[in-house]
């Protein structure tokens, strides 16, 4: 650490191993001259707000200054990489500090809260929308995985820098991971395979997604990259030879018909590149020909095509190897004209020409909107998921929240997150890119739900087809429409992608549940047998096998069979364990049939004893209240407190503020008593006061209730509270019967796209 740097404390205790890099350090020297008057331009390192930057670096200095990384280097060089590398992006000084204070959240006291009011709210939405869920309680890895990009993504919707901050994080940690164990190289190296390098290449930022994949590469499969070195640097000095006399041939025809060329270089193929070529196309290392490539940079569009022609008469070009990505652009924005042609030795050399702004874009992806285009820094707050670009971050959140299983979410991002390789046109010329295998359904579904909702049938250029026909490039697509037409659960069994297949699912969750009921109930009838079906369905087991599937009633869990969301086998088993909780070891039956059955007899109503008429158990006969500051629910652990007044035993949450500050003499322990069935009276409700903190948008208030409603959850008072450029807060009074129901409710509520924050609370807190 270089302790002489202007605001930097000069402890002799802080190692001294990690340098700052000359742009932070001209940066801090900077900021110190014009904090001593002096007049000066604002410093070419950070445009913007520098002193922001160096504020933001002294305070994570100073937090991270007793941490050490597993490499044994002080932990501040992570925070400070992190910085230079949004810096090299053209990051501005938000994202720049965001990148100096994105783990004092996780990593320290300090709360987002502090980090507004130090920074400004665009620092700390940055530093929220990156800082990960350590500090809450999931059932799985699996889980806190999912909830960690749940939120990541709404956070990118709300600004995309967030994701670009994220990057490079995972970058730098990505650069160092040999100081970890094996097992978790490799955990991190998947998910940076999975998740990371599909969003950098989502987003355009070549150099990153390269990066990205060849380090994953290394950890995932660590003999298949040193023989992919090994490969590539053996035919190195040959390969460089003959791309030069092609550039020098290329260059010196363009300057003769007068083309600008900027600059002519060969670029070498990231090696998990050349290992994927060869492993998609089952062919050996000699048989990959664009291991390296000419890459042409000239001024205009118009003089990227009249190089294409100088191209092609210097060289004879490969018939069918020719993509024009200007004209049809890749998703991510990326354009250039890419051919492959038959160079002086006889081998093929690819040769890919672009403007100066399409390499920029080509390099930098969504960066380049901020680092090449003369924007203020205000320009970057407006690309949100709202921008036709981003049309794929928008579907992503479309279907998220409605997805219950967190391993089902995690597959799906994954899915939606990979290049989209077919491109095909509606009959109006525009083009629509969808997923190798997309079929007209999922085209359907990507020009609007209700035209894929009323799809009847498809022409795919002039030719009526079937609906499951897998689309090609070039394809023209119409969709033909009817008034009464619908979706066909046989749908689900060839649509690709995600968005489609969730909208099926939503369509008969939505129209057809008193169907689905009836043929969830039909199938559940034939699998089980008639003898008794009916009080089963009533009984306790039934509802508890239907909230172990995640649905509030038995009707749900009906409707979810109907409409295929769970398998009957799941059903049927997560009834056999309900039945099996209930029952003593020596009186279970041998078959999960007869086991179920036996479920009608032991749910039947049974006579009330004395210990049964209260809800709580140590209180019967005495006068006794539930505490209105904490409202304990069945299933939380109580304590009952000897009141001084008229209210007799009133019963807290162990761990209220209110009941811990009582003398021990006046506490008396006490337990709930275990639910019975009530023979179909309605159960008893308790009063939960929430907070929900929500993205502030006309209805969200009402897709809450919707879903409450929805969950079977009474609701006794709502009121919202709106602040002006903020998020919104959502205070809900609602009646739960008990702490599973609570968790399963704050569980649905949580996975609602618009949702940020929930939490209980009460007049304790």
């Amino acid at each position: 650490m270089n302790l002489t740097a202007p605001g930097i404390p000069t402890d002799p205790g802080i190692p001294t191993d990690c340098s700052l890099p000359d742009w932070l350090q001209t940066c801090i020297v900077n900021q110190q001259q014009l904090a001593n008057g002096d007049q000066l331009e604002p410093p070419v390192e950070v445009k913007s707000n520098n002193a922001l930057v160096c504020q933001a670096f002294e305070f994570a200095y100073q937090l991270h200054r007793d941490q050490y990384r597993a490499s044994g280097e002080p932990y501040i060089c992570h925070p400070v990489a992190v910085a230079g590398l949004l810096r090299d992006l053209g990051g501005d000084s938000a994202m720049i500090a965001a990148g100096f204070l994105h783990d004092v959240v996780e990593d320290t006291e300090v709360t987002a809260e502090e980090i507004g009011e130090r920074f400004g709210e665009e620092v700390r939405r940055l530093v929220e929308g990156v800082t990960k869920l350590s500090k809450f309680n999931f059932q799985s890895k699996t889980e806190r995985q999912a909830e960690n990009f749940r939120r990541m993504f709404l956070a990118m919707a709300q600004d995309i820098r967030v994701i670009v901050v994220k990057l490079a994080d995972r970058l730098h940690n990505m650069r160092t991971l040999e100081h970890l164990a094996a097992e978790k190289q490799r955990r991190i190296a998947r998910e940076t395979c999975e998740i990371f390098s599909p969003l950098a290449n989502r987003l355009g930022i070549g150099r990153f997604k390269w990066e990205l994949e060849d380090l994953s590469f290394k950890y995932l499969e660590p003999d298949a990259y040193r023989q992919m070195q090994s490969l590539v640097a053996e035919k190195r000095t040959d390969r460089e030879t003959r791309l030069k006399s092609v550039a020098e041939t290329l260059r010196q025809r363009l300057e003769e018909l007068g083309i600008n060329c900027i600059d002519v270089n060969s670029r070498p193929k990231h090696l998990y590149g050349i290992y994927r070529k060869m492993q998609r196309q089952q062919k050996d290392f000699h048989e990959i020909y664009d291991v390296a490539a000419i890459r042409l940079i000239v001024d205009t569009n118009d003089e990227c095509y009249r190089a294409l022609a100088v191209v092609h008469d210097a060289f004879r070009p490969i018939p069918g190897r020719f993509k024009d990505y200007i004209g049809l652009p890749k998703p991510n924005r990326y354009q250039s004209l890419h051919t492959v042609v038959l160079g002086s030795a006889g081998k093929p050399i690819e040769v890919q020409i672009r403007t100066l702004e399409m390499h920029h874009v080509a390099e930098y992806g969504i960066a380049a909107h901020w680092k090449y285009k003369e924007a203020d820094s205000s320009s970057n707050i407006k690309l949100t998921a709202e921008d036709e670009k981003f049309s794929w971050l928008r579907q992503l959140l479309e279907w998220q929240s409605d997805l219950k299983d967190a391993k089902e979410y995690l597959e799906d991002v994954k899915g939606n997150l990979f290049d989209e390789d077919v491109y095909v046109f509606t009959p109006h010329g525009d083009v629509m890119s969808l997923a190798r295998g997309a079929t007209p359904v999922d085209f359907a579904y990507r020009i609007h739900t209700e035209i894929g909702n009323h799809c009847a049938g498809a022409r795919i250029n002039d030719r009526i087809v079937t609906l499951d026909t897998a689309l090609e490039n070039g394809d023209i697509v119409e969709i033909i429409t009817q008034k009464n037409s619908h979706p066909s659960l046989d749908w689900l069994n060839f649509v690709v992608t995600a968005s489609a297949r969730n909208r099926i699912r939503q369509w008969y969750k939505r129209s057809h549940r008193d169907e689905n009921i009836t043929r969830g109930r039909d199938m559940l009838e034939k699998e089980l047998g008639k003898n008794g079906f009916e009080a089963l369905l009533k009984s306790a087991p039934a509802q508890a096998a239907a909230e172990r599937c995640n649905y509030p009633t038995v009707e749900d869990l009906l409707a979810g069979l109907g409409y295929g969301e769970v398998t009957l086998n799941l059903v049927v088993n997560r009834l056999r364990e309900a039945v099996k909780a209930q029952q003593p070891i020596e009186s279970q039956p041998e078959s999960h049939d007869d086991a179920i059955r036996a479920a009608v007899i032991s749910s039947s109503p049974r006579p009330a004893t004395s210990d049964q008429k209260s809800p709580i158990r140590g209180v019967e006969g005495l006068l006794h209240n539930i505490a209105g500051c904490c409202n304990p629910l069945p299933g939380e652990p109580i304590i009952g407190v000897v009141s001084m007044g008229s209210r007799g035993i009133v019963i807290h949450r162990q761990g209220c503020s209110n009941a811990e500050s009582i003398p021990g003499d006046r506490l008396i322990p006490l337990s709930w008593n275990l639910p019975e069935s009530n023979g179909g009276v309605r159960p008893q409700t308790y009063p939960v006061q929430v907070k929900i903190e929500v993205i502030d948008r006309v209805g969200v208030l009402k897709d809450i209730l919707s879903h409450l409603s929805d969950l079977k959850i009474n609701v006794h008072n709502a009121q919202v509270k709106t602040f002006p450029g903020q998020t919104a807060e959502i205070d809900l009074g609602i009646d739960i019967r008990d702490h599973a129901q609570l968790e399963h409710t704050f569980n649905q509520i949580r996975k609602m796209t618009d949702v940020l924050k929930l939490r209980r609370v009460s007049q304790a807190d």
